[in-house]
C-alpha cells in the first residue's frame, strides 16, 4: 500500500477536520434515517473507514494545536 504524506498549517488542518467531521455527521444521519438496507450497509462501511481516518487525525491535531482546532464556530470573538 502506498502512502501519501502532507504537511499542513493549523489553519489548513482545521478546514480538513471540519470537512471530515461534517461528512461523518452526514453519513451517520443516513445510517440512522435510511430505510434502504443496501444504502445503510454501503454508507456504514464508508463511515467506519472515515472514522478510522478521522479519530487519530483529530487526536493528533488536538494534541498539537489544542482543542480550538475543532472549534468551527463562525461567531465573532
Amino acid at each position: 500500500m502506498s502512502q501519501f504524506k502532507l504537511e499542513l498549517a493549523g489553519s489548513e488542518l482545521k478546514y480538513v477536520l471540519e470537512g471530515l467531521i461534517a461528512l461523518e455527521q452526514e453519513m451517520a444521519k443516513i445510517c440512522e434515517m435510511s430505510d434502504d438496507s443496501d444504502e445503510i450497509a454501503d454508507v456504514g462501511n464508508d463511515l467506519i473507514e472515515l472514522r478510522l481516518l478521522l479519530n487519530p487525525l483529530k487526536e493528533r491535531a488536538i494534541s498539537q494545536f489544542g482543542d480550538s482546532i475543532t472549534d468551527f464556530s463562525r461567531d465573532e470573538l
